[in-house]
């Protein structure tokens, strides 16, 4: 499926030549743009909760002569498989599709297959962003193939209504010092979680996975090396982490929750643990849950400027516009006006995600405006500060891959209390070689 990439020289003399096109109001074999009088109906896919409906109104209203047809999946990780299904077949993708930053890494093994924004004016808008997303977005050939959406900076989740039965501080700002502010550590977390689980007999985290990803995104390098090897066996660093989250889970500190499901959003409502690990974007799936499960701004959930050991980004994703639209010259209009700042603001306050744009970041700082459904916590003010310090961890083609299917299973039998921590890792370790090595 992989196609040769164009050189940096071709594609800057693309760029003039694309320029040169927009000038005149033509496009090369792009199609209209949205500006033109031609009925267009622009297909896109997203996942997960964007917050993209109303702009999807605004925009048609802005320009009459385009209808958009949205599709969103469940998950990132169903979107994945959705993706290569369609690449592999070479045919069904939408004009924009919507990539996640765990799975970028396999989109750049095939990005001639997308089209290189910078013919549509990339460079242009490129000081919009942080310098980071928008290198993250470029692939080794220079080639833009993703404007940036949302990133995911990370606090803590706590409920207060269970803090305070366990006699710990509710204020937000007392609980990020009681987690160690600054210096917070996953020492410091497990500890305090030790104490929550015995003082209760109830659960501190929800499931192991979601921790594990926070400890593996702290860490310079995740499952691969920055060039591009894998980095898991004979890692002590990481095994060392593993065995302290699969001490805090053998020993009660795991709700055990199926991710994404949380039986039906009850859990966060039902008191089945009392911190969940929150980057941005994870503000918009807790409110959902909530919803589907019953509960509101009364359930207690709030959120602390805080994270142990420090800053992390997890996730974030990017608008593509696969060479096989019809319209490629309006779908990149549209991805630019998507993941405009004041776009990306309205985009925040709809999702609860934090935009990648610098400018809207700034507005979303200064505004810190409350959130009613977080205890009134100004969600984007503390996701500003979190963002600060945070540097991008490479991410090779089967990230998500190891992420979810080879140490999903292996933290899932800690969990069920069905493995030792030796037998978990090596769990991992087997699923590796089958998933990955040897596929």
């Amino acid at each position: 499926m992989k196609l040769s990439r164009r050189t940096k020289a071709a594609a800057t003399v693309a760029g003039v030549a694309a320029f040169a096109m927009l000038a005149t109001g033509c496009s090369a074999d792009g199609g209209s743009a949205a500006s033109g009088d031609e009925d267009i109906t622009l297909t896109i896919t997203t996942f997960g909760t964007f917050g993209y409906d109303d702009l999807y109104k605004e925009y048609e209203e802005l320009h009459p002569n385009i209808t958009i047809k949205p599709t969103n999946i469940d998950t990132g990780g169903n979107a994945r498989t959705d993706a290569f299904t369609k690449l592999a077949a070479g045919s069904g993708l939408s004009d924009i599709v919507a990539v996640e930053e765990g799975w970028l890494g396999a989109i750049m093994e095939v990005s001639d297959r997308f089209v290189d924004l910078n013919e549509y004016g990339a460079q242009d808008i490129k000081d919009r962003w942080l310098d980071w997303k928008f290198e993250q977005g470029t692939d080794p050939d220079g080639r833009v193939i993703g404007y940036g959406t949302d990133i995911g900076p990370t606090g803590l989740c706590f409920n207060g209504p269970l803090f305070e039965q366990a006699g710990l501080p509710t204020d937000r700002d007392e609980v990020a010092e009681l987690f160690g502010g600054d210096d917070a550590s996953w020492d410091t977390y497990f500890e305090l979680g030790a104490e929550y689980t015995e003082k209760t007999g109830k659960a501190w985290y929800d499931h192991s996975g979601f921790v594990w990803n926070s400890m593996v995104n702290q860490m310079d390098e995740g499952y691969y090396t920055e060039d591009g090897e894998l980095n898991i066996d004979g890692n002590t660093e990481m095994h060392d982490r593993f065995n302290q989250l699969a001490e805090a889970t053998l020993n009660g500190q795991s709700a055990a929750q199926t991710a994404w499901d949380w039986g039906g959003g009850k859990a966060f409502v039902d008191g089945s643990f009392a911190t969940f690990v929150c980057p941005g974007w994870m503000l918009g799936t807790i409110q959902g849950s909530l919803e589907s499960g019953g509960g509101d701004a009364s359930t207690g959930w709030d959120f602390a400027d805080v994270f142990p050991g420090g800053p992390v980004n997890w996730g974030g994703s990017f608008l593509s516009v696969p060479t096989t639209s019809e319209h490629i010259e309006a779908a990149a209009e549209l991805s630019a006006w998507l993941t405009d700042p004041e776009q990306q603001v309205k985009q925040s306050k709809a999702a609860n995600n934090f935009p990648s744009t610098i400018k809207a970041e700034e507005t979303l700082a200064e505004e810190a405006t409350p959130n009613e459904l977080f205890n009134d916590a100004p969600t984007g003010a503390i996701l500003a500060e979190r963002a600060k310090g945070v540097e991008a961890q490479f991410k090779g083609p089967d990230d998500s891959v190891i992420q979810e299917n080879v140490f999903g299973p292996a933290l899932n039998l800690l969990d069920q209390q069905e493995a030792t921590a030796d037998e978990a890792w090596q769990k991992a370790l087997d699923l590796l070689q089958d998933l990955v090595i040897d596929n």
